[in-house]
């Protein structure tokens, strides 16, 4: 089967690698029908994070082949979204809604790769979740967007607390930023502050529901949305970058007794503990729970009260994948989905 490989930071490649193998009784094998390039997985394509010949990509929907004896809740011919870390949801961690820290967590990324046309996915019946039936056409860009993005966003705006008659202020204009935005929509919140600086994001955002953008940044930024807030900063703040300056920008932005949920990727971030113990505020994130939130978002989209596909803004074939990865890194594009 084809599949990106990244050889080092830069040099990303589709070639042949083996087809999938049932190994585990509680394995399936999913044939894949899209997939997609994620803004963590330009940290090692920046050689941020090592890369040597890693199998890519963690985010894939698409309809399974074969299960292993052990499978019970997914069958052959499913359509199903998976999440981007392995659990068995049903230990002590993922029955507290935390499926990311589960006792046998794998991740996705690096080891399975699923930019490729067919993936192994351990622990089936605690990483998958099979549609109501088989999508639409149009309906996969949104399933795939629930893998990770969506799912990602939607827990940095729970972490947040967002909700009815909360302010809620987004540090990051991504794809994830983005879901963060649709997900404080669907939650209730009243006000909703985008921080970006790019005017077809900033489209975007108001789509997803943003009813205010704030272009400025660092401490310029802060002041704007405390002035926005009578001062005192917004109730619910989403860091969803992961560098020094976005995290800085979202704890000044939270207000006293605020919630902040942060779901960058953050390397090199160094938080002055006296500036946290002044800030005065509820921290909450990490990897995201996906598999937590997947079934309740799988049906929104089925419903189709929401549209979080629109997240992704180019599409090539698999083959093309390191035009794909070239684009992210050069802004050129927000998300791009490859076609299996």
């Amino acid at each position: 089967m084809r599949g990106v490989v990244m050889y080092t930071a830069g040099d990303v490649r589709v070639e042949e690698r083996e087809n999938p193998k049932i190994i585990e009784p509680t394995d399936a094998i999913v044939r894949l029908t899209a997939t997609c390039i994620c803004g963590s997985d330009l940290w090692p394509y920046r050689g941020i994070e090592p890369a040597d010949h890693t199998a890519m990509g963690h985010e894939y929907v698409g309809v399974v082949e074969e299960v292993g004896p052990e499978v019970q809740s997914i069958k052959v011919g499913d359509f199903v979204v998976g999440s981007f870390v392995i659990s068995d949801n049903t230990c002590e961690i993922c029955r507290s809604g935390y499926q990311s820290g589960c006792v046998h967590r794998e991740f996705v990324a690096g080891t399975i790769g699923t930019q490729a046309e067919k993936a192994r996915i351990p622990r089936a019946d605690g990483t998958l979740v099979a549609t109501p039936g088989q999508p639409d056409p149009e309906l996969i860009p949104s399933l795939l967007a629930a893998s990770d993005v969506l799912g990602t966003g939607w827990y940095g705006a729970v972490a947040a607390e967002a909700g009815p008659g909360k302010t809620v202020a987004v540090v990051g204009d991504g794809a994830v930023g983005l879901m963060a935005i649709l997900a404080a929509k669907q939650l209730g919140a009243e006000r909703i502050i985008a921080m970006s600086r790019h005017p077809e994001r900033q489209e975007l955002a108001r789509f997803y529901g943003a009813t205010d953008i704030v272009e400025e940044r660092g401490d310029a930024g802060v002041a704007k949305i405390k002035e926005l807030t009578g001062g005192l900063g917004a109730h619910s703040v989403v860091e969803a970058v992961g560098t020094q300056e976005s995290t800085m920008h979202a704890i000044g932005a939270t207000r006293l007794g605020g919630h902040l949920g942060f779901v960058g990727v953050n390397y090199d971030v160094t938080i002055q503990g006296i500036d946290l113990f002044f800030a005065g505020i509820h921290v909450e994130g990490g990897p995201a729970p996906v598999r937590r939130f997947l079934p309740d978002l799988i049906q929104l989209i089925w419903d189709r009260k929401i549209d979080p596909g629109k997240v992704f803004d180019l599409t090539l074939p698999l083959d093309q994948a390191a035009e794909g990865y070239k684009a992210m890194d050069e802004r050129r594009a927000t998300k791009v989905i490859l076609t299996l």
